[in-house]
């Protein structure tokens, strides 16, 4: 490999280099947008035996806020040292607005679900819905308190989107890095045109993997996301990530133990049990991402 033959000029431009691109992407981290956007809306609610079901209407949406999330904070009518946590149901109905404004998608099932409240001085946040994807340009979400046993002086609700800067740059930065990605692997593949597979290292067999792989963890299909109101563009995303980093925790793994192993690495004692300890690595991480996409 080159880097068997690098000097210390060498070495030293390529740690100077790696650092300039790191703090690049610092400051576009701390200069840039912020990533989640954020729009509160305040109630007030008279004491009362049963709680009436709260409407909420969000602001104006568009496929670049790609994801929707509604929290509560409850204010309780009692001390701020008093201590509670306690679990209740809760009733969430979501409606979707078309774009003209005049026709309401309205889904009749009414979704049940049980969250656990926990005040210690300042109640926790509460979510209360969460859309992986925006099929509508606005929604109304309808809640129902009536099962919380609490005095409640209080109620903020708050919407979370993504902001739309953010995901105007990050389509640009994971243009630039799939291009980059690209020319970066069809280099290499240039240069080992003229040896046969059989004279190649361990490290050159693992890159012609992992760059194909880097390729697709960059997600050449991620503006379909804005494009298809679909749960799939999230889930090829979360899948891709998933596939590149086993990847790498495999080769390391493999690199590693080949230092202390020498002559033919077998599969079946070599290979097989990182396969299988990444494999399950990979499993649960696929498997979560898929959940939360959907």
């Amino acid at each position: 490999m080159r880097l068997y033959t690098l000097s210390k000029r060498h070495f030293v431009l390529v740690f100077v280099v790696f650092f300039i691109c790191f703090g690049l992407t610092i400051f576009v981290g701390i200069r840039g947008p912020k990533v989640i956007q954020t729009s509160a809306a305040n109630f007030s609610l008279n004491n009362s035996k049963k709680l009436k079901p709260i409407q909420i209407l969000s602001n104006p949406l568009s496929t670049y806020n790609q994801q929707l999330w509604l929290t509560c904070v409850v204010e309780l009518d009692q001390s701020k040292e008093t201590s509670i946590k306690t679990s209740f149901p809760m009733t969430v109905k979501v409606d979707g607005v078309a774009q003209d404004g005049t026709t309401m998608y309205i889904h009749n099932k009414v979704h049940n679900r049980t969250r656990t409240l926990t005040c210690a001085g300042k109640c926790a946040e509460i979510i209360v819905a969460h859309l992986g994807y925006l099929n509508y340009t606005q929604y109304t979400v309808i809640v129902g308190f009536e099962h919380l046993k609490l005095p409640i002086k209080g109620m903020n609700f708050t919407w979370k989107t993504y902001n739309p800067a953010f995901s105007r740059l990050e389509i640009w930065f994971r243009f630039f890095f799939v291009v980059l990605t690209f020319i970066v692997t069809c280099l290499f593949a240039h240069s080992l045109r003229k040896f046969s597979m059989r004279d190649w290292g361990i490290e050159q067999k693992w890159m012609s993997v992992l760059l194909p792989l880097l390729l697709l963890y960059n997600d050449p299909f991620f503006p379909l996301s804005f494009l298809v109101n679909s749960w799939l563009p999230g889930m090829l995303d979360d899948l891709f990530q998933s596939m590149f980093l086993c990847a790498l925790l495999l080769f390391w793994l493999c690199v590693y133990h080949g230092i202390r192993v020498q002559g033919e690495r077998k599969c079946l004692t070599f290979y097989l049990p990182k396969f299988f300890i990444v494999g399950l690595l990979w499993l649960a991480s696929v498997t979560l991402g898929i959940w939360q996409t959907e």
